[in-house]
């Protein structure tokens, strides 16, 4: 009897330890080594040079890599549609032809070779994929009609009244589903690209995701960036990422005065573990929809634009820089019209370069499983003044910010007085107990540990 009880004892012990562990999904995606410290770079090949061309953009791969970036996302590369079209040149989004690339930026054999040409630099390569809808003159309309939604009296229907450029397909149907994962796996055979951006992610079954990463998986490892943020079970076996969408709105709100500090110490508290290991998001202040429909950085954030640049490759998930971003663009790129990026100033180069080397330089700002989690430190200012650090095998990094607009002082708690480097001038400094810190609007301290 003694024995059983122990045994009970013991079986409730490890129970009780077990539910105590953070939460996390049993399955996930396999996070590949290669993303371990990756840096997101968002291509806008029309906007990109004045040619618009794979062979234009191709030039830049040297300034990319002194950068320092690792995956490049194209935006869709395939024909844009004529039929229902906006604009003179359409959205990349209403797809002609899932199996063709658009004769604007180029022929297939440009784009293998500027996939080969990455490759040889280091550089990984993902294309956007829109599988939630195609173009109105797709040959999938014609030929299998019955792929596609419709309304009450048999005529097929945008996903969404003001998409009225692309027409809704139907993921009841199954060779819709078989087509299109063949048209991915298509892409991965032929032109050895790493993996996909799936547009509208969240209008498109879990399970047809599923179904497609696995078939991806059999061809070779590739990473997976959902446009989804409020469906956690897309990244247990389909998606590597996702997008924080709503710390990227506490961002600009925050900029904006609308909000203060403590909403992003909250959102971390509510976030919990969301992500299973080996999953994280994608942290942004600026992409392709935000440049065009919301503004630009400076728009949006004004002064506060690199206190939040610095905010989001130091917090935990995957940097993405946007086309232009890197040279200061300051104004919003048209979306259905011609409109190159003015390359004459690289004004935040180094700004960029500098936060890529630190995050690939410290292993506690590392991706996913890699990297360390967040921990928010108590500060007197609680409203302005926001202190983090990142701990990792021994690594630590330590961000202070004011996110305000006024001259601030105040003291962060941090406990043991320790020896760190600041980051951005290599001085060398003691910090611990109430360490007092003045700060001007918008200003930012990394100090680095290791």
């Amino acid at each position: 009897m003694l024995k059983r009880i122990k045994l009970i004892g013991s079986i409730l012990i490890l129970l009780l330890a077990f539910a105590c562990q953070p939460y996390t999904n049993h399955v996930q995606v396999n996070q590949e080594e290669w993303l371990k410290d990756a840096v997101i770079y968002e291509v806008n090949v029309r906007q990109y040079t004045p040619e618009g061309t794979f062979n234009a953009f191709a030039k830049h791969l040297p300034r990319l890599k002194k950068l320092g970036v690792d995956i490049l996302w194209l935006m869709p590369i395939h024909p844009i549609s004529k039929v229902k079209r906006k604009g003179s040149l359409g959205s990349y989004y209403s797809v002609a032809d899932y199996k063709k690339i658009n004769p604007e930026f180029g022929s297939l054999d440009d784009f293998k070779a500027l996939v080969s040409k990455s490759h040889e630099m280091g550089f990984k390569v993902i294309i956007d994929w829109v599988a939630n809808h195609t173009g109105w003159d797709n040959p999938w309309i014609f030929e299998h009609p019955e792929w596609y939604t419709t309304d009450s009296t048999g005529a097929i229907i945008s996903p969404d009244p003001g998409w009225t450029d692309v027409a809704d397909l139907n993921f009841d149907q199954p060779a819709m589903r078989r087509a299109m994962i063949n048209a991915m796996d298509y892409w991965l055979e032929e032109t050895d690209i790493d993996g996909f951006r799936c547009d509208v992610a969240w209008g498109v079954p879990l399970d047809f995701w599923e179904k497609a990463r696995a078939s991806f998986d059999s061809i070779k490892p590739v990473f997976m960036l959902a446009e989804d943020e409020d469906h956690p079970e897309f990244l247990n076996k389909a998606f590597n990422s996702n997008y924080a969408w709503h710390l990227h709105h506490i961002m600009n709100e925050v900029a904006q005065g609308k909000k203060d500090a403590t909403s992003i110490s909250d959102y971390f508290n509510e976030l919990g573990n969301k992500y299973p290991a080996g999953a994280f998001p994608m942290q942004f202040i600026t992409n392709h929809d935000e440049n065009s429909w919301q503004g630009t950085i400076e728009e949006r954030m004004g002064k506060a634009g690199d206190a939040f640049a610095v905010f989001s490759f130091t917090i935990p998930g995957i940097p993405l820089i946007y086309s232009g971003q890197e040279a200061g663009l300051d104004k919003r790129l048209a979306f259905f019209e011609k409109d190159t990026i003015d390359w004459g100033n690289l004004k935040k180069q180094d700004f960029y370069h500098n936060l890529i080397q630190l995050k690939k330089e410290n292993q506690a700002l590392w991706n996913g499983e890699y990297g360390g989690g967040i921990e928010f430190l108590k500060t007197t200012k609680p409203e302005k003044l926001l202190a983090y650090k990142r701990v990792k095998n021994g690594n630590t990094v330590l961000v202070v910010l004011n996110l305000s607009d006024g001259q601030i002082e105040g003291d962060v708690t941090l406990g043991k007085t320790q020896k760190y480097k600041q980051f951005f001038n290599a001085k060398k400094i003691s910090l611990g107990g109430n360490a007092k810190f003045e700060m001007n609007p918008w200003d930012y301290l990394i100090f680095v540990k290791k």
